[in-house]
C-alpha cells in the first residue's frame, strides 16, 4: 500500500516488481498506490509473467481500466457461457496496438500475455471486498495445473482463430 497521500512509481520500483514476480509462485506482483482496501479508487502497478494463469472472472458493480506500461496482452472478454465476446489487443504507447482500455460492465475476462512480462497500471473502484469477484464456471480453478494448461492452450487457439478470421 502507498505510504502516505502521495504515491510515485519509477524505474527502480518497476525493477523491484520484476524481481518479485520471479520469486512469486503465482508469477505476479503488485504495488498498490491506494492507501488501503477501503479507498474508493484502487490503482495498482501490476507485473505478470506470461506463465501466470488468471482465471476468467468478473467484478459485479465495478469498472476496470488498464494502461500498459510494458509488454503486450490480449484481454479476452467472454459471454456468461464462455463464448468469446471480444478480444482487446493492447501494447505499450508508441506501438501498433492500443495502450489503454476500460471495461464499464461486469464481463468475464482473462489475460493472454503475449510478451515474457506484462506491466500494467490497473484502475478499479473500491473498496476491496475479498470474495466479491465471480469466477467463471467454464474455466478451471488455478489449483488444477493439468486442466489449466489444457484450458490456456485451447483458449489461445480460439483467440488465434478469431484473430486470423478478422485479418
Amino acid at each position: 500500500m502507498a505510504e502516505g497521500p502521495i504515491a510515485a512509481v519509477g524505474q527502480a520500483e518497476i525493477e523491484t516488481l520484476k524481481a518479485a514476480v520471479a520469486a512469486s509462485p503465482k508469477r505476479r506482483a503488485r504495488i498498490n498506490a491506494h492507501p488501503d482496501g477501503e479507498d474508493q479508487l484502487h490503482e495498482m502497478i501490476i507485473a505478470i509473467d506470461s506463465a501466470s494463469y488468471i482465471r476468467p472472472h468478473k467484478h459485479p458493480g465495478k469498472s476496470e481500466a488498464f494502461h500498459i506500461i510494458e509488454g503486450e496482452v490480449d484481454i479476452v472478454v467472454f459471454k456468461d457461457d464462455g463464448e468469446i465476446e471480444k478480444v482487446v489487443e493492447l501494447g505499450p504507447p508508441g506501438g501498433a496496438r492500443p495502450f489503454y482500455y476500460r471495461m464499464s460492465n461486469a464481463f468475464f475476462h482473462t489475460l493472454i500475455i503475449r510478451s515474457d512480462l506484462l506491466i500494467v497500471h490497473e484502475i478499479t473502484n473500491g473498496p476491496f471486498r475479498p470474495g466479491a469477484s465471480v469466477f467463471a464456471d467454464f474455466a478451471p480453478e488455478d489449483s488444477d495445473t493439468t486442466k489449466v494448461a489444457a484450458y490456456q492452450a485451447e483458449l489461445a487457439r480460439r483467440v488465434a482463430d478469431l484473430q486470423d478470421a478478422a485479418a
